[in-house]
């Protein structure tokens, strides 16, 4: 598969309007290590080789750990996740999947246990803007570098 457009050179100001979201969660209150693992999680689960590839890097350079990474796709079976990024995790399942099963109470209740309400509003905005920059990625035919 090859590129098909660039939406940054194309459409600037739509690119611009998502990278707003983006600069936005970036600047928020959520751990660096709770971003990368939404980012790659929900990448994951989207199959958007362009984000896998790079939010990986992301979070190698920040110092995640490659067990951890390689285990995030079966995270609930492991150790590795402490309980907040576990609600996060689960989260950001829900919400990418949010036509499966919406987003279940019990999903909702373990996050807000972890997060307050301005950081799971934040948790919840940067579940939206991964998801937004998957289906960018995939429908324009990024390719990991």
């Amino acid at each position: 598969m090859s590129t098909r457009i660039n939406m940054q050179q194309v459409n600037p100001e739509a690119y611009a309007a998502m990278y707003g979201m983006e600069k936005f969660v970036r600047a928020s209150s959520l751990e660096k290590t709770i971003i990368e693992l939404v980012k790659i999680r929900a990448s994951q689960i989207n199959g958007c080789a362009f984000c896998i590839n790079m939010h990986t890097k992301d979070a190698r350079s920040q110092g995640e750990t490659e067990q951890r990474i390689y285990a995030l796709s079966a995270w609930r079976d492991t150790p590795y996740f402490t309980e907040k990024e576990q609600a996060a995790l689960a989260l950001t399942e829900a919400v990418t999947l949010i036509s499966t099963n919406h987003v279940p109470g019990d999903v909702y209740e373990e996050a807000a246990k972890h997060f307050g309400d301005k950081a799971l509003s934040e948790l919840i905005m940067a579940i939206i803007t991964i998801n937004s920059w998957n289906r960018i990625a995939i429908s324009t035919g990024m390719m990991p570098e």
